[in-house]
């Protein structure tokens, strides 16, 4: 059975994780001192949250010992007081193994209950001699202030392109892959700053062949060409709202996308349009529109369909 390679390709050492060089050099020294405060690591999916909070535990307790002293919850799994009070309160109030303090690691900490937050700010600070907490969070703001105060928070960004070219070379040496120029642009373009989004793509394209071109990787992501979804913009600003619905189909037909996938990819392309700037704030406005309605979940092709119209009367006032 083929090993998943995000997994298989997860940094072990601090300083083997790809961008956010700050926060790696923060951590760096923590691990050396063996002072570690309760941490909150906050931004998106996939920027080296959860193998950031592995690989310091690894350095702090060593490949031998650092499973008996990291303990991993999903708190999106279990979000209720009832396991603040049982499996956290239960590992938290346990001696650490050879070492001054162990970790207990929550991912995805900001789907906790308010109750549970407030029961969780009571277990940091009554095991905070002999326990660290690390929250991983995509929004920090949905973490109650009292715990916030209590954790240095750790803010990653989305990985620059560069970062994770160098790291899919590195890969695709490993796996013996060739990947085509074309192909890795596409695979940034795919990721959007998302390493674990990155790695997956390539491996489901490495199934069907060993030379990773940008139209395999469009093919098994499911995802549009930029410059298709450019044209079906273009289209709709010139005025031809039948032409726009036709090649709207043909993205949603041929690739299988949803609604929200479109949505999604057209806010990505306004940016690049060669169209003046209040156009592209009126073009923003209308799609924030429409992704709210679909989100509420309205019917995505009357949605698109009238996001459509809407870019058509926009170029006419615009042109």
């Amino acid at each position: 059975m083929q090993e998943i390679w995000v997994e298989k390709y997860r940094p072990r050492r601090l300083a083997d994780i790809a961008g956010q060089t700050s926060i790696v050099e923060r951590l760096e020294a923590y691990a050396k001192t063996k002072s570690v405060p309760h941490l909150i690591f906050a931004g998106p999916a996939g920027t080296g949250k959860t193998t950031a909070a592995l690989a310091l535990a690894r350095e702090l307790y060593g490949e031998q010992t650092w499973t008996l002293n990291f303990h991993e919850l999903n708190a999106s799994d279990e979000r209720g007081i009832g396991v603040i009070r049982g499996k956290i309160k239960d590992f938290a109030r346990t001696a650490p193994i050879a070492a001054d303090f162990k970790i207990i690691f929550m991912d995805e900490a900001d789907s906790l209950t308010t109750d549970a937050q407030a029961a969780l700010r009571r277990t940091i600070e009554k095991y905070s001699r002999i326990c660290r907490f690390i929250l991983s969070v995509n929004y920090s703001s949905k973490i109650i202030e009292p715990i916030q105060s209590r954790c240095a928070v750790f803010r990653f960004k989305p990985l620059e392109a560069e970062d994770i070219k160098k790291y899919i070379r590195k890969i695709a040496t490993k796996e013996k892959l060739e990947i085509t120029p074309d192909g890795l642009e596409a695979l940034i373009h795919i990721a959007g700053g998302d390493m674990r989004k990155s790695i997956n793509t390539l491996q489901v394209a490495a199934v069907l062949d060993k030379k990773i071109t940008a139209d395999l990787l469009f093919e098994t992501s499911a995802t549009a060409r930029p410059e298709d979804v450019k044209k079906l913009i273009a289209t709709a600003l010139a005025g031809n709202f039948i032409a726009a619905r036709t090649q709207l189909y043909d993205l949603l037909i041929h690739l299988g996308l949803s609604g929200e996938d479109i949505i999604k990819q057209i806010h990505r392309c306004i940016f690049d349009l060669t169209i003046p700037d209040e156009a592209k704030i009126q073009l923003m406005e209308k799609t924030g529109e429409v992704e709210f309605r679909l989100v509420e979940g309205s019917n995505e092709h009357i949605q698109l369909e009238s996001l459509l119209a809407q870019f058509v009367l926009i170029g006419k006032r615009s042109g």
